[in-house]
């Protein structure tokens, strides 16, 4: 058994259930392993969202830390591609990104370590786009994060209910008028 391949399916399954309908049995299932195999390494379903929601912020570490890198792309291009990323997913019906604003709603309180992991990838998200208008030099780049962000994760806890491309596409154009005004601001264009 693959560790990586079961959190992949486990992904699958917390994406279409929820985190509170996800069972051992069902990510067995899906996974095509005996699930008393599945309970040698997680023995609860509690204990596979942690290791699944670890997983998925290690991969959305990476891509981040591709972007960044990615001379080819503005900073402006980079703060979007998450939208596109968003795309990407809906039309493959999954919903990855929303697994961390479920956790944090699913246990809200602060010091549960998966709180603490969907948490962490609130932060570091915010921290990617907080950088990237410093590079660009806007004009007060904590807010304009803050609001980058608060788009963002509107956009993610609508695609838990609707699962709509039309709400990434809104939220898309939210960012970019932002990141318009930001600059905007930044060349006295608003003083």
């Amino acid at each position: 058994m693959q560790r990586e391949d079961v959190l992949e399916h486990a992904l699958h399954v917390l994406e279409r259930e929820g985190i509170a309908s996800t069972t051992l049995e069902m990510v067995a299932t899906e996974a095509d392993y005996p699930v008393n195999e599945i309970r040698n390494f997680w023995p609860n379903s509690e204990a596979l969202l942690y290791d699944a929601l670890r997983y998925l912020s290690q991969q959305v570490d990476i891509w981040r830390r591709q972007l960044v890198l990615n001379d080819e792309l503005s900073n402006e291009q980079k703060i979007l591609k998450r939208y596109e990323a968003l795309t990407e997913c809906v039309s493959n019906h999954r919903y990855p990104g929303c697994l961390f604003i479920a956790a944090c709603t699913f246990y809200p309180d602060a010091s549960h370590p998966i709180h603490q992991l969907a948490d962490q990838q609130k932060k570091a998200a915010w921290e990617f786009t907080h950088e990237m208008l410093m590079q660009m030099e806007v004009d007060d780049p904590t807010m304009v994060a803050h609001q980058m962000e608060l788009v963002l994760e509107g956009c993610l806890s609508r695609l838990l209910v609707k699962r709509s491309q039309a709400d990434i596409d809104t939220a898309r154009h939210l960012a970019e008028d932002i990141l318009r005004f930001a600059q905007c601001r930044q060349g006295g264009a608003l003083t």
